[in-house]
């Protein structure tokens, strides 16, 4: 009996772990797969404010990655999606410009009128900015946004700003670095796919460097 507990413990521990690694590539494969599905959605449902998330910015100028975002936004405001933009994101230490500063003067500079931008100029990662943007919209009684981001970053976003009770739907640029190449789009499906498993287990966020130039 003795000389038999010992293989047949060792086998359920082989199978206990063969399990769990089936459970976890199972749930990052289907988050995965989740992650890509809504990248490939442009819904132009109606909302009252366009939302852009915002990205890097050189001393006023906005990045390759914030400029898409930005144009995408500016598409969506001239096709009447919603009477506002709402620019979000605060700056790095030195910096001069705040992202959602930044971004507003680039949409005014496009023809957006500066009373159809409001810049809420906090938030630091994704879920400080989602949260920034509920405060500031609640405090103004709206409530559904049409979120411009990356392709890859559009389930989290969407996922945060749900679970901090707007109504809220994705519409991302469809140029710029995160979409590039190949490359670029699968290691964005990589990122997101870590980030947004990170955020539902802690509701903590998660927010990687972009290794596409910018």
């Amino acid at each position: 009996m003795r000389r038999g507990f010992g293989p047949g413990l060792a086998r359920w521990i082989r199978r206990g772990v063969a399990g769990a690694v089936l459970m976890a590539l199972i749930v990052v494969g289907g988050t995965a797969v989740r992650v890509w599905q809504v990248a490939r959605i442009n819904d132009y449902t109606p909302a009252d404010a366009i939302v852009v998330l915002g990205a890097a910015q050189y001393s006023g100028t906005p990045s390759s990655v914030f400029e898409a975002r930005l144009d995408q936004a500016y598409d969506l405001f001239e096709a009447g999606v919603a009477p506002r933009v709402i620019t979000v994101g605060g700056k790095q230490e030195g910096d001069l410009y705040t992202e959602a500063a930044s971004g507003k003067n680039y949409l005014e500079d496009r023809g957006i009128p500066g009373d159809a931008i409001l810049a809420v100029e906090t938030g630091s990662d994704t879920l400080r900015s989602v949260e920034a943007v509920s405060d500031a919209m609640a405090e103004q009684g709206w409530s559904s946004v049409a979120l411009v981001s990356d392709p890859w970053h559009s389930l989290r976003t969407r996922t945060m700003a749900r679970d901090d009770g707007l109504r809220a739907w994705t519409a991302p640029t469809r140029t710029g670095p995160a979409v590039y190449t190949r490359e670029s789009q699968a290691h964005g499906i990589f990122r997101e796919t870590f980030a947004l498993l990170w955020y539902q287990l802690t509701h903590f966020s998660a927010d990687f460097p972009y290794t596409a130039g910018q």
